[in-house]
C-alpha cells in the first residue's frame, strides 16, 4: 500500500506569513507544503518560494490557485491564465497538484466553459487540476448559490477532485459521503473540520461534525495515495510555540492513523 504524503498548507500558520509554514513543516516533519498563492507577497514569487523550499528541505507538492474572493487580483484578472500559471509553478517546484475553486456566478463566461476547460488542462500534462467542493453562502435569511456550475463537484465531469472537510461541514454534508461518491476521482484532501455553521471554520480534525479521523482511515483503507493537506485555522494560538503544538499534535495523530491502517492491511 502506497502511503499518502502529509502536507502543511501555508494558510495553517496565519496570521504568520508563508515563510513560517516552511519553518514549521521542517521542524515538525511534514512531507511537504501546499502553497496558497496570494495570501502574502512571498507566495506569488515562485523563485523566492523555491529558495525557501530548498533552504528548509521541504518541497512544495501542491499549489492552491489564486481563485479565492480575496485573491481575485493575484496574477492578473484572466482566470484561465491564473490556472495555467499555477500549473507551471507547481511543475517548476516539483509538485503535481493544483487546487481550483469553481468560478463565481459573476464570472459567467469562465463558468460556462469551466468543466470542459478543466478537462483540457488535465489532458495536457502530468499536473492534476483538482476542483474543490465549496458550499452555498448561507445567512439567517437564506442561502445563495454563488458558484458555477455549482458548489458540489460530484455531478460534473471533473477528472480530479479536492475534498475539503470544513467546506463539507459548511454545506451541511458529510465528507464520508463525498469519499464514497467520488471514488478514484478523489486526488487531494484538505484535512480539517467544521461544526456546520455559516462560517468556513477550518477547525482542527476531530473538533467538528465530520468524523475526520474515520474519514482519514477510510480513504487510507481504499488505497488512496494522494496528498493529505492539513489546512486549519490556528489563529487561536497565542504564540509560535502554541501554534507548533497544535500543528505537531495533528501531524502525529495523522501519522498514527495512517500507520494503523497500513498495519491492518498487511
Amino acid at each position: 500500500m502506497t502511503q499518502s504524503k502529509v502536507l502543511l498548507s501555508t494558510t495553517s500558520v496565519y496570521p504568520e506569513a508563508s515563510a513560517s509554514a516552511f519553518e514549521l513543516a521542517a521542524a515538525l516533519g511534514y512531507d511537504g507544503i501546499e502553497l496558497m498563492v496570494g495570501v502574502d507577497s512571498l507566495s506569488t514569487d515562485i523563485a523566492a518560494v523555491e529558495k525557501l523550499a530548498n533552504y528548509h528541505g521541504v518541497p512544495v507538492l501542491s499549489v492552491h490557485a489564486p481563485t479565492l474572493l480575496v485573491t481575485q487580483g493575484t496574477w492578473g484578472s484572466d482566470a484561465w491564465g491564473k490556472l495555467k500559471r499555477s500549473g507551471e509553478a507547481v511543475q517548476h517546484l516539483g509538485g503535481d497538484i493544483v487546487v481550483v475553486h469553481p468560478p463565481f456566478r459573476w464570472q459567467r463566461e469562465y463558468g460556462a466553459g469551466f468543466v470542459d476547460g478543466i478537462k483540457r488542462l488535465n489532458a495536457e500534462g502530468d499536473v492534476k487540476f483538482c476542483v474543490e467542493n465549496m458550499f452555498p453562502w448561507r445567512t439567517p435569511a437564506g442561502s445563495m448559490q454563488t458558484y458555477l456550475p455549482g458548489w458540489d463537484p460530484t455531478p460534473y465531469d471533473y477528472d480530479h477532485l479536492t475534498l475539503d472537510l470544513s467546506h463539507a461541514s459548511t454545506s451541511q454534508r458529510q465528507s464520508m459521503d463525498f469519499v464514497h461518491a467520488w471514488g478514484d476521482r478523489l486526488a487531494n484532501v484538505h484535512f480539517t473540520d467544521g461544526r456546520g455553521s455559516f462560517k468556513d471554520e477550518h477547525l482542527l480534525p476531530g473538533e467538528g461534525d465530520q468524523n475526520a479521523w474515520q474519514v482519514l482511515a477510510e480513504i487510507a483503507r481504499t488505497g488512496y495515495s494522494g496528498h493529505i493537506v492539513l489546512e486549519v485555522s490556528t489563529r487561536r494560538a497565542r504564540s509560535r510555540h502554541e501554534r507548533e503544538d497544535l500543528l505537531g499534535g495533528a501531524l502525529q495523530t495523522m501519522r498514527d492513523t495512517l500507520a494503523k491502517v497500513q498495519a491492518e492491511a498487511r
